[in-house]
């Protein structure tokens, strides 16, 4: 039997993203929406280049779970946290 085991996500990488994401403050559309403690976001645009290029160093099917995580410690800066 095969088994995979995914590549974590690197943390620098994941702070470049947040760098990108929230400097610019380019986020064009999004609803969002908080129902029990959960943020859903939807038709979220970022017209980013830069987020964009670190992004793409990765497989795309770890993209909703590398953005998840970058917005998660970003909104935890917003709060005062340095981990969110």
């Amino acid at each position: 039997m095969l088994t995979c085991t995914p590549n974590p996500v690197n943390e620098t990488d994941v702070r470049r993203l947040i760098t990108a994401l929230f400097s610019e403050r380019r986020i064009l559309v999004a609803d969002v929406q908080i129902d029990d403690g959960i943020i859903k976001i939807v038709n979220l645009e970022v017209q980013d280049p830069k987020a964009a290029a670190i992004l793409a160093e990765y497989p795309q099917a770890r993209w909703a779970e590398i953005t998840r995580k970058a917005l998660k410690i970003g909104l935890g800066y917003l709060k005062g946290g340095e981990r969110a």
